[in-house]
């Protein structure tokens, strides 16, 4: 009898191309999947943990959009595995080798890298998505797929109604094959038997090879978007076996955990997820590890500051390594590796990136400091909405991101430990 489990023949495609214009300006210089997240982490990192969690360990890794730092974080902290045994991270940049466009949509990154494909001869083609927080075994889905003599499945999570427009939206029957597809409409389809939940797509999709490389060869001869949600999808399932498969979490909390970091909004409160006392989303399950870059950097330490400074604390937050606290306080906030919160200072609720400083005197509220952003003296952001909006960029839910070159540095280069850009 077959091992339905068996993630030998399985090649997994992750679409990294994205440029995340919603999470603009952390995007000005780096692909989505390439922002930092949780401290230590960049996005991909989740989706590639899951992978080599759930067995899976030939990954094509498809780049566009300002590739560089992600394809050294892939080249510095995922070569690991063994080309001898046929493992492999491997990132794929676009090459315009069917034409002269670069990718067109998600399917036809998958069309113009074809050729990626048939030197690996997989039975099945798992296409996910760099840029979503979430754990999940690969190889469940594999298994439910080749159960169902399935031609494609899509893995799939409920959510309410009025917040499905978002995503792709299935209909199924009660063999849980899909009978209907809408992509982000603006009345969801609810399920038969409960008017307020809806399926929604995760954009993780498990496609029997022959029917993958059909769909986007003869979509690519159309005058379509070249999407698999708007175009893709609902062609197969008026003539091929489409199941849906329900998103079944490794986090181990009593709700799913699925989170699209699509806005700087929804990036921030993802961030706020970790620091809880018991945390929405648990980084520390040492049955479901999350890998990542680690640098080369000496512990995080907390310092009094100055004289009469009776504080060099963080509370309910993540402090990643090079960081130093010196007379400062932060509470429910995520510092990156080598920040640094000196005297007099107060942090909150905010998101600080690798090498940010915070000068003394500062007051900083809902705040997201981008990489290497120097923060004056006496310095006040996240108090007065009015005076950032002059200043800053100011999301919808009154996140600041700061990521001002012009801002006074602090401490001469000279003295600024080396985190590469990116």
């Amino acid at each position: 009898m077959p091992d339905l489990y068996d993630m030998r023949d399985v090649l997994a495609i992750v679409l990294a191309g994205g440029q995340g214009e919603r999470l603009h300006p952390l995007t000005k210089d780096r692909a989505k999947p390439a922002v930092q997240f949780g401290g230590q982490y960049r996005l991909i990192d989740f989706t590639l943990s899951n992978c080599l969690n759930s067995r899976c360990r030939r990954v094509l890794v498809l780049v566009q959009y300002k590739s560089l730092s992600l394809v050294r974080h892939i080249r510095e902290g995922w070569g690991m595995l063994s080309p001898d045994l046929d493992e492999y991270i491997e990132p794929v940049p676009a090459q315009k080798r069917v034409g002269e466009d670069w990718y067109l949509g998600t399917a036809d990154a998958i069309y113009q890298n074809m050729y990626s494909i048939d030197p690996a001869n997989p039975s099945e083609v798992l296409i996910l998505s760099g840029d979503h927080i979430y754990k999940m075994n690969y190889g469940e889905m594999v298994a439910f797929h080749r159960r169902n003599k399935a031609d494609m499945t899509i893995a799939t999570l409920e959510m309410p109604v009025e917040q499905a427009n978002r995503f792709g939206v299935l209909e199924v029957d009660y063999t849980a094959q899909v009978i209907g597809f809408q992509e982000k409409p603006a009345a969801p389809a609810p399920l038969p038997d409960r008017p307020d939940t809806a399926l929604a797509s995760m954009g993780v999709y498990v496609f029997n090879t022959d029917v993958l490389k059909d769909a986007v060869s003869a979509d690519a001869k159309t005058q379509s978007s070249h999407d698999f949600g708007k175009d893709i999808i609902p062609e197969l399932i008026r003539t091929h076996n489409v199941f849906a498969y329900m998103f079944r979490d490794e986090n181990k909390k009593a709700a799913p955990y699925w989170r699209d970091v699509g806005t700087l909004d929804s990036y921030w409160e993802a961030n706020l997820d970790l620091v809880d006392i018991v945390p929405v989303f648990n980084l520390y399950d040492q049955d479901w590890p999350i890998r990542t870059r680690l640098h080369n950097l000496p512990p995080a330490k907390f310092v009094f500051g100055a004289e009469g400074v009776r504080f060099g604390a963080a509370v309910d937050s993540i402090v990643s390594a090079g960081c130093i606290v010196s007379g400062g306080l932060v509470k429910r906030s995520v510092l990156s590796p080598n920040v640094r919160v000196n005297s007099y200072s107060h942090v909150e609720e905010s998101i600080l990136l690798p090498g940010s400083n915070v000068g003394r005197n500062c007051r900083i509220r809902r705040t997201i400091i981008e990489r290497n952003v120097q923060i004056p003296e006496n310095t006040v952001i996240g108090y007065d909405a009015n005076e950032d909006a002059k200043r800053f960029f100011v999301s919808p839910g009154g996140i600041v991101v700061v990521a001002a070159s012009e801002l006074t540095p602090l401490v001469p280069n000279a003295e600024r430990m080396p985190y590469h850009a990116g």
